[in-house]
């Protein structure tokens, strides 16, 4: 199974009020100076920058007995691009966008920790404590379907809430 995906865009900043002692409008230049944008826009740490958001979808993928079909079938519909993913013995595959490589989505097979897994596709949601998550999704009616466990810096589990949907928990570990 695939990793989720790291996010490393910064959120927007918030909309900034005139300071009450400024006297006109700076110019359209000088409001485009990356100087002056710089000062204004609060920047991520790289930390931050590195580790996906809390309640986000950091990934998602597929798991099937033929992940090699699905592959070329998703391919051939969605236009994305397969890179191979090295797993024991075999390959699964990060499809990624067809003209920037950026990874979107994981195609799995169903072999080894894999097996039990359901055959659809699989969001990711980061949070902030995954034992504390999987007690709470359990004490609110949910199961766990498998998992804990590790992998790629970050530990997950597949749940199914009360409703019987299907969906991982994944938190990243300390670098």
């Amino acid at each position: 199974m695939a990793t989720p995906r790291k996010r490393s865009s910064s959120p927007r900043a918030p909309a900034q009020a005139p300071a009450a002692t400024a006297k006109r409008a700076p110019s359209r230049a000088a409001a485009r100076s990356p100087k002056r944008t710089a000062a204004r826009t609060p920047r991520r740490s790289a930390a931050a920058a590195r580790d996906p958001a809390i309640g986000t979808i950091g990934w998602v993928d597929l798991t099937a007995a033929d992940a090699t079909a699905l592959r070329d079938f998703y391919a051939d519909v969605v236009g994305w691009k397969p890179k191979p993913f090295p797993m024991d013995g075999y390959s699964d595959f990060a499809m990624t966008t067809p003209h920037g490589g950026k990874e979107m989505a994981g195609v799995c097979h169903a072999r080894g920790r894999n097996a039990g897994l359901p055959a659809q596709w699989l969001i990711y949601v980061v949070v902030a404590d995954l034992d504390a998550s999987l007690a709470t999704a359990t004490r609110r009616g949910g199961a766990v379907l498998s998992g804990p466990r590790e992998q790629m810096g970050g530990r997950f589990a597949v749940i199914r809430d009360p409703a019987g949907a299907v969906l991982a928990l994944w938190q990243q570990l300390p670098s």
